[in-house]
């Protein structure tokens, strides 16, 4: 049963704007839209992760996160290795669309149980060990977040003097942020090999 709350429904707003990258956050369909096929498997120089990689890596840490919200019976991937794909390229042509398919469908889902008044976002998760539904949503917003603005800074990676033969080039005026490289974010993010908060 679901506590009264007198901002509740305000917060649920908030909450469902922040999953959909409202505000200055980087939207998913955004990132993912028009990329060329021969650059979802190809790393932009000096760093670790392609396009492919980021986008499974997205989907499957947002699938864990909607499963361990909604289902005892769930059980996380082993981490580090679960959470991210096998290949640097999608297996197949279809595979990359099916990937976002299912990040827009685990992504509604999540919203849908943030959403619904029912659902007591402050209530301990009773199979967790101290998370709440607020917290799981408030994880799963910021991890969008941080791998999606770095996946749009991208551009800012190759900056002047690469050569024009560069795959990427084309994407640097469509792609590139404001804030520097993008290496910085993708060393970061290897620096801290946790498993859930």
């Amino acid at each position: 049963m679901a506590i009264k709350d007198p901002n509740g429904k305000q917060l649920r707003e908030h909450l469902l704007y922040l999953l959909n990258g409202g505000g200055a956050h980087a939207r998913f369909d955004d990132a993912v839209k028009d990329l060329p096929e021969n650059l979802r498997g190809a790393k932009p120089n000096g760093l670790p992760h392609t396009a492919w990689m980021l986008l499974e890596h997205l989907r499957l840490a947002q699938w864990d996160i909607l499963e361990f919200s909604r289902n005892s019976r769930h059980a996380s991937p082993e981490w580090p290795k679960g959470y991210w794909p096998e290949t640097e390229a999608p297996t197949t042509p279809t595979s990359w669309n099916k990937s976002i398919q299912q990040f827009r469908r685990d992504l509604k889902a999540m919203q849908e149980l943030v959403g619904n008044p029912k659902t007591d976002l402050y209530a301990r998760i009773p199979w967790g060990d101290g998370q709440t539904i607020l917290r799981e949503a408030l994880l799963l917003a910021d991890h969008n977040a941080y791998h999606l603005g770095s996946w749009s800074m991208c551009g800012d990676c190759w900056g002047p003097g690469r050569a024009d033969s560069d795959p990427f080039r084309p994407l640097l005026k469509t792609r590139a942020g404001p804030f520097g490289p993008a290496r910085l974010l993708y060393q970061t993010d290897q620096l801290f090999k946790a498993p859930r908060l």
